[in-house]
């Protein structure tokens, strides 16, 4: 059996903000067909939190709110909701009824509410909401793809040139490799052989290599196999970017590393961290600035000091990224 990651939401959140009009074309293609991309859309972290304070939407890394222009010229709202831990949930269409009307009664903009189920579960497929009372009805339907009714689509994953055709065909495999790591380790060969010959920009080849990467842990052992048939796959001249992917892979270990680093001392020292340092340390990327942070949390006298130094380390981020 192979090690999971804890944290399966987040490549697919990265996935999601990276080929989202792809991610519409390919699962959504009404919704896709709707909207003007000619026009720029622009993904609110914050939204989801302040519709649901109360929850743990802040831990909903995958669910997506996105302000879009559709072709009529009118700006709408799509919310894109991902299951990804594979456990039935009854109460995901309530989620998605209430998400959807808050967000209308915030704003007043119509809502395209969109989900995605990644979970194992065959017969679980919710795609309405509704309750009656007193000759008075409520109903909301909304479109749902579900990632293991691909399994029987397999050569059109392998025909398309869409991204979500290999993440994918990576999420299945990942999934029926669990308990077989050797086989798990030809597939992830493949599907990273499989990107350099689907015509992707060197920008994608990465982005994708992270996801697969991500998604399909191996065991130490494997994982040294996987980089040495990389290494010697880029000796032989038959893929581009290798050296690139690696480098991307050495460098994201030392991030994480970091990461993981600046929490450990402030939960040494402070004994409690509140979530939202915790949820803005894990967004840099940024290797230097994690150094820093890394310094302040061992000579800083408090918490409300570190987040004064953390709010300064992120601001030039944030401003570049607005």
């Amino acid at each position: 059996m192979i090690e999971q990651r804890t944290d399966y939401d987040s490549p697919w959140k990265e996935i999601i903000e990276r080929f989202f009009p792809r991610l519409l074309e390919f699962f959504f293609h009404s919704a896709y067909t709707a909207i003007d991309w000619m026009r720029p859309y622009e993904f609110l972290d914050t939204e989801l939190q302040q519709l649901d304070p109360e929850a743990e939407v802040g831990r909903r890394l995958a669910d997506k709110v996105v302000k879009v222009w559709l072709k009529s010229g009118e700006e709408a709202w799509v919310l894109v909701h991902l299951e990804v831990q594979g456990q039935y949930d009854r109460d995901f269409a309530q989620r998605i009824y209430i998400y959807n009307y808050r967000l209308y009664d915030r704003h007043k903009k119509r809502v395209i509410s969109l989900a995605i189920l990644a979970d194992e579960e065959t017969n679980w497929r919710p795609s309405r909401y509704s309750y009656e009372l007193g000759g008075c009805r409520v109903s909301l339907e909304f479109p749902v793809a579900k990632l293991l009714d691909y399994a029987n689509q397999w050569e059109t994953l392998e025909q398309t040139t869409n991204p979500f055709g290999i993440i994918v065909m990576a999420h299945l495999k990942a999934k029926a490799t669990y308990r077989d790591p050797e086989n798990r380790l030809q597939w992830k060969l493949n599907l990273v052989r499989n990107l350099f010959e689907r015509g992707y920009n060197r920008e994608d080849i990465l982005d994708l290599f992270r996801f697969i990467d991500w998604i399909m842990v191996l065991p130490e052992e494997l994982a040294n196999n996987f980089k040495a048939e990389i290494r010697r796959q880029e000796e032989a001249n038959r893929m581009r970017y290798v050296t690139s992917i690696e480098r991307l892979a050495i460098q994201e270990g030392i991030v994480q590393n970091a990461k993981e680093n600046v929490i450990e001392i402030l939960e040494i020292r402070f004994s409690e961290v509140p979530t939202e340092i915790v949820e803005s340390i894990n967004k840099i990327d940024d290797a230097s600035a994690l150094k820093t942070l890394l310094r302040t949390a061992i000579t800083i006298a408090s918490i409300p000091e570190f987040q004064q130094i953390l709010n300064e380390v992120t601001a030039p981020r944030n401003s570049e990224t607005n």
